[in-house]
């Protein structure tokens, strides 16, 4: 299969070797030229320390390489991801399957990235989310994945263009769910890392990953996920790898927060996008759109975009009013 990559960070990397390892014809796109021809030399991504690029892997800054790709992966940053398929959508074969990597809720419209990437494109891409570290999918870790798509053959298409012995992917029509955990998984991670640097414990961070969940799983229902998608590779899976390893970014900078930077400070010393910052302010106006109690969002709210101090906002969640766990199992 011909297969354009786009995006190329750390995880459109990854992917992109991951599938020309299983036999795809496959370019990387990047929207700088210059770090095209760094890639084409060095064949190696600075973001992947010691990863080498495999040599027949194409690379390049030309839109127009989706031209007769019967598969496109989205893999940019949620920031960016709305121009990025602006600028390849003229090129885009109409009967190639779009998949959708990034993971984010866009600002103002307060789209799921798949709604982005529909919308500039014409197409309803696969999802394509779960715990996958680029760092440990570029050196061949076992993963696994989801590919979630209300087209059952579509999903399965993306799941045998993935599958390898150390990447394996399931399906669910579960669009919606997957990605909203996809995005929000962030927000929480930045929280964990947050608990780590006010050195609150492991039972503060069990807490704070559990209850975030109860918070995932509230607004993929209002937004028509189903539940159980939460406690998959979307859910559970995506935020256990998030809160506790140093490889998130979003885990990182909340360290750094938790520790007395700035949000600004402590993005900028990371280094790259920090796509909890970002989903931080879209999930809470979307919780007050919907109307549904995401109390651990607000806080992360109100420290990232209104000065509130998380030590505060730490107390504030703790003495919230007495409530049982769950309204969903009542006394006998």
């Amino acid at each position: 299969m011909k297969i354009a990559v786009i995006g190329s960070g750390g995880w459109g990397t990854a992917l992109a070797m991951r599938l020309y390892n299983n036999g795809h014809d496959t370019v990387l796109w990047t929207h700088n030229p210059a770090k095209a021809e760094m890639l084409s030399v060095s064949r190696e991504n600075p973001m992947l320390p010691g990863v080498k690029l495999p040599d027949s892997l194409g690379i390049t800054a030309n839109a127009a390489c989706v031209i007769g790709c019967e598969m496109v992966v989205i893999a940019c940053p949620s920031v960016f991801i709305r121009s990025v398929c602006k600028a390849i959508a003229p090129f885009i074969d109409e009967k190639a399957v779009l998949v959708s990597t990034t993971k984010g809720i866009e600002p103002g419209t307060l789209y799921r990235m798949s709604q982005v990437v529909a919308e500039e494109t014409g197409h309803t891409p696969v999802v394509l989310t779960g715990p996958s570290h680029a760092e440990e999918v570029s050196v061949g870790r076992p993963t696994g994945c989801l590919a979630a798509s209300r087209d059952r053959e579509l999903a399965e298409l993306v799941q045998n263009a993935f599958m390898a012995e150390n990447f394996r992917v399931y399906t669910s029509p579960d669009e919606a769910g997957a990605e909203l955990c996809g995005a929000l998984k962030n927000v929480i991670a930045l929280c964990s890392g947050v608990c780590d640097g006010l050195q609150c414990g492991d039972n503060a961070k069990a807490m704070l990953m559990t209850r975030g969940l109860t918070e995932i799983a509230r607004l993929a229902v209002a937004i028509g996920g189903n539940k159980d998608t939460i406690a998959g590779l979307a859910g559970v899976g995506d935020l256990i790898v998030t809160c506790t390893s140093n490889h998130s970014r979003n885990y990182r900078a909340g360290v750094l927060i938790g520790q007395g930077k700035t949000p600004a400070v402590a993005m900028d010393i990371v280094g790259s996008v920090v796509e909890g910052y970002y989903a931080a302010r879209s999930a809470y106006e979307l919780a007050q759109k919907l109307q549904v109690e995401m109390p651990i969002i607000q806080s992360a709210y109100q420290v990232l975009y209104q000065g509130g101090s998380a030590k505060d906002m730490l107390k504030n969640l703790l003495l919230r009013q007495c409530r049982p766990e769950s309204e969903d199992i009542g006394w006998l």
